[in-house]
């Protein structure tokens, strides 16, 4: 989680709303990314999304079957069906995004009769950590 943590600091520094994921399978990191919807101008370029293309890509595979993936918020709607698409193992993630979320608060995309595979869910590591960064993003942003 903190490998996501060091990928939600440099999103921010760029501008991003400071989120991070990360797959692993076995032991080593296969991906790693931070949002990127500003610079891409890309609704769809969220830390999730992307860490999930670059894992696919290397190692040439539209399933992620045996993958973690690691996020410092809770995943969205979109991105928790990339996560169910991709059929990763678990999902740890820090803070929960009450307003935002769909895995375990607004849609529950993985409780959903359609959602075809869930992984196993983690959730508040590291918690503090990436609410404090989330916080502070966008207390600066409103000064």
């Amino acid at each position: 989680m903190s490998i996501a943590l060091t990928e939600a600091h440099c999103a921010a520094t760029r501008g991003e709303v400071p989120i991070g994921a990360v797959v692993v399978k076995d032991g080593q990191i296969i991906a790693r990314a931070g949002n990127r919807t500003r610079e891409l101008n890309d609704p769809t370029a969220h830390a999730e999304v992307l860490v999930i293309r670059e894992a696919c890509h290397k190692l040439d595979d539209e399933r992620l079957t045996g993958c973690d993936l690691y996020a410092t918020l809770e995943p969205c709607t979109m991105c928790a069906a990339a996560i169910s698409f991709a059929r990763i193992r678990r999902l740890y993630y820090g803070a929960q995004d009450i307003k935002g979320g769909g895995v375990e608060n607004g849609a529950r995309f993985f409780a959903q009769p359609t959602c075809h595979h869930a992984p196993e869910v983690y959730s508040g590591f590291q918690e503090q950590q990436a609410e404090i960064m989330l916080k502070e993003f966008f207390r600066l942003k409103r000064l």
